[in-house]
């Protein structure tokens, strides 16, 4: 029977983690990183994948937390409800405002920062210190100046950033975080009817 890929995932966090107060120092972290593909639908006639490299040695708790959201089928019809030029496609509240609501308040602490905010990393969102929940984003560029407000990548695309270039971002800022929490893709479809959104999350290899 296959191992489910969270419960692999805790076990080389487990290399990771600190025993009686100190680092274990043979730990070795895992040879093979973690792949998760995510296929964007970018307009109504087309859609690409977009493979993410997650980084473990990065920001463990940020990395273990994403998988849940993965293996929980969270993704499939999420939009990038805030897209800014030149800056970063955030996106991580579920469509089904049942669902948004279980994880808006499932907060988990932070992860220092060990790798800068270049462009095509993968990173939680936050709302001030432990306030990670599901809500991520991608920067579009270099953003090292959000290094020293703690925000910490969990990794970076390695496939596919030409299709998170063509992330819908027409919309900007005006989609309304809260009327997303309450009314869920119903509120979007509505009035913001152009958001790309993602179908499908996948975990599995990749070979460069």
């Amino acid at each position: 029977m296959a191992v489910p890929a969270l419960s692999l995932l805790r076990t080389l966090l487990a290399l990771l983690v600190f025993s009686a107060g100190s680092f274990v120092a043979n730990a070795r972290l895992p040879e093979s990183p973690i792949y998760v593909t995510f296929n964007v639908q970018l307009s109504d006639r087309l859609a690409d994948d977009v493979v993410i490299e997650l980084h473990p040695e990065w920001a463990p708790l940020g990395v273990e937390r994403f998988m849940e959201l993965v293996e929980s089928d969270f993704f499939p019809g999420v939009r990038f409800f805030r897209v800014v030029p030149n800056f970063v496609a955030q996106f991580g509240i579920s469509g089904d405002p049942r669902i948004a609501a279980k994880w808006r308040g499932a907060t988990i602490k932070d992860d220092p920062v060990k790798h800068s905010n270049e462009r095509g990393t993968l990173v939680f969102a936050t709302s001030g210190p432990n306030s990670r929940t599901s809500q991520l984003f991608i920067n579009f560029r270099d953003n090292r100046n959000l290094d020293s407000m703690g925000f910490a990548p969990i990794g970076r695309v390695v496939q596919g950033m030409d299709a998170v270039d063509r992330i819908y971002d027409r919309y900007g800022e005006h989609p309304n975080q809260g009327q997303i929490q309450t009314n869920g893709n119903a509120y979007l479809e509505a009035k913001f009817p152009r958001l790309s959104y993602i179908n499908s999350a996948t975990v599995g290899r990749y070979n460069v």
